[in-house]
């Protein structure tokens, strides 16, 4: 016998398309799916390597924060060590100038003079002395005039017959320090 078909061949192919229309459509799926996931792995790659980088430079920052904090703690010390350098300098400097003093004071004070008391504050020196006479007093004031390490002597009070120096006068003066100049300073 003949074959004849009788189902309809337009549903079959329409069916026939349908199919291969979802295969595709499945497909595409598939692969729209594997390009997302793919996208989703190079972003999470990106954000851990941005991640990892501002860490990185989180940490580096904290080093250098550190370096920072330590430098200027060196810097202060350093500070310190110079100012301290400095004032030994000065002291160094300023040594023989004591020397210089009580040398000048002694070449300078005559013989019926003698000194009580004698104190010094930065470059004033305040002495307290009995003299013979008054005429004493002002030659200790002229030879003070001519040190080269003392100078401006000034007479604030001097009296005569007082009390524990009856037949002397006794005084008060303040004198000035210098440092003399360099050529003095050589030929000393």
């Amino acid at each position: 016998m003949p074959q004849i078909n009788l189902l309809p061949w337009r549903e079959e192919l329409r069916r026939k398309r349908q199919r291969q229309f979802i295969n595709i459509a499945a497909g595409v799926a598939v692969v729209m799916l594997g390009i997302v996931v793919l996208v989703h792995v190079h972003y999470s790659g990106m954000i851990e390597d941005q991640d990892s980088r501002n860490k990185f430079m989180t940490e580096k920052i904290v080093q250098v924060d550190k370096e920072i904090k330590e430098i200027e703690s060196l810097e202060k010390e350093k500070e310190a060590l110079l100012a301290r350098m400095k004032i030994i300098q000065e002291l160094q400097s300023s040594r023989p100038v004591i020397v210089h003093l009580f040398d000048e004071l002694a070449k300078a004070i005559p013989d019926p003079v003698y000194f009580l008391k004698l104190s010094r504050k930065g470059n004033q020196v305040s002495v307290e002395g009995v003299a013979d006479a008054n005429e004493y007093v002002s030659q200790l004031m002229r030879n003070l005039n001519n040190s080269r390490w003392l100078s401006n002597p000034k007479l604030s009070v001097i009296q005569s017959g007082k009390k524990e120096y009856k037949d002397s006068s006794w005084f008060k003066l303040t004198i000035s320090q210098t440092a003399a100049s360099k050529d003095a300073k050589v030929g000393q």
